[in-house]
């Protein structure tokens, strides 16, 4: 115990420098920018789900630190809300256990914080953080007015037939303006859902796990409370102005998690099955269409449950799973 705190600030100020570089590299090399700055989390999730609350603590302050000195105390501050503080955050609700007894199970296990609301923390932490980085840039209609513009002079320029219409012109830019936050929030659930899951087989590989790796098609859901704050999101998409924005964030951020589970319920369903790796391959390359990505989102929303993984209080053996 004693040699394993000794470890806990160097782990987490080495987590923190790998971040800061991963995040310099996504600055260098825009074409991988979004896969690297979800790369930077990895590092603090590992610190915290290894080493516990104090190394990823360490690691966000050092990465931080060195952002603001290598770059500005703004882009530094965009960071953090945006990825640091997520990663550290579900690296300690990760590791939250309390006994089975207090859930009403048996005396001699550990319960561990669900994996649906620990999802469900990860969306509402990235619609808060897209909402806080969008007022911080002006972002509205005078904003992504001035994007489609730009846009529509350079297609014209390279080819005069692609001119759109006014009509036209005005339906994208008001298509856009709601667009943009919904794909950016639903894409950064799924990215740093996908470091979180990373980390926790890097940490269970090592042996330094603090909580047991679950079977993640049969516990990946949504807490069945996500769907209400989903529905309210699209009834604010119809409000227009700053209300339809902060819809559209939500229904992005909460949409990927339902996706997500949607996806995991697949998974789940079709272990055992004949057709599972050319039913899962068709899965995926179909939801390149609208149809089937709703298709799949609804079956996310159908099965909401929150899977508690139960462990010995003490020594190591295979989790088993509860469902409340």
């Amino acid at each position: 115990m004693t040699q394993k705190n000794q470890t806990v600030l160097p782990a987490g100020i080495l987590a923190g420098i790998v971040a800061t570089l991963l995040v310099l590299g996504a600055n260098a090399q825009l074409s991988f920018a979004s896969m690297l700055y979800a790369a930077s989390a990895l590092p603090i999730l590992v610190a915290g789900l290894g080493w516990g609350n104090r190394a990823a603590i360490a690691g966000v302050l050092t990465a931080t630190l060195l952002c603001a000195l290598l770059v500005s105390p703004f882009f530094a501050i965009a960071t953090v809300v945006i990825t640091f503080i997520p990663a550290g955050w579900l690296s300690h609700l990760a590791n939250l256990a309390r006994p089975a007894s207090e859930l009403g199970g048996p005396s001699d296990l550990m319960a561990w914080y669900p994996l649906s609301d620990i999802l469900l923390h990860l969306c509402g932490l990235v619609t808060v953080a897209v909402i806080a980085l969008g007022v911080v840039i002006g972002y509205g209609p005078d904003l992504t007015d001035r994007m489609v513009d730009a846009m529509s002079a350079a297609m014209q320029m390279q080819e005069p037939s692609l001119a759109q219409s006014p009509d036209g012109l005005a339906q994208t830019k008001s298509l856009i303006v709601l667009m943009l936050p919904m794909i950016q929030g639903g894409l950064w659930v799924m990215l740093l859902f996908a470091a979180f899951y990373i980390a926790i087989r890097v940490v269970s590989r090592s042996g330094r796990a603090l909580r047991p790796r679950e079977d993640m098609p049969s516990a990946l859901r949504m807490n069945r409370h996500a769907i209400f704050i989903f529905l309210a999101g699209i009834a604010l998409t119809f409000m227009g102005g700053v209300p339809a924005m902060i819809g559209a964030t939500i229904c992005g951020t909460f949409g990927a998690g339902f996706l997500m589970a949607g996806f995991a319920a697949l998974h789940f369903r079709s272990q055992g099955k004949d057709w599972r790796v050319p039913g899962l391959i068709l899965s995926y390359l179909s939801c390149m269409l609208l149809l089937p990505v709703l298709a799949v989102l609804v079956l996310g929303l159908m099965d909401t449950r929150r899977t508690i993984a139960l462990t010995p209080a003490k020594g190591e053996t295979k989790p088993t799973k509860t469902d409340t």
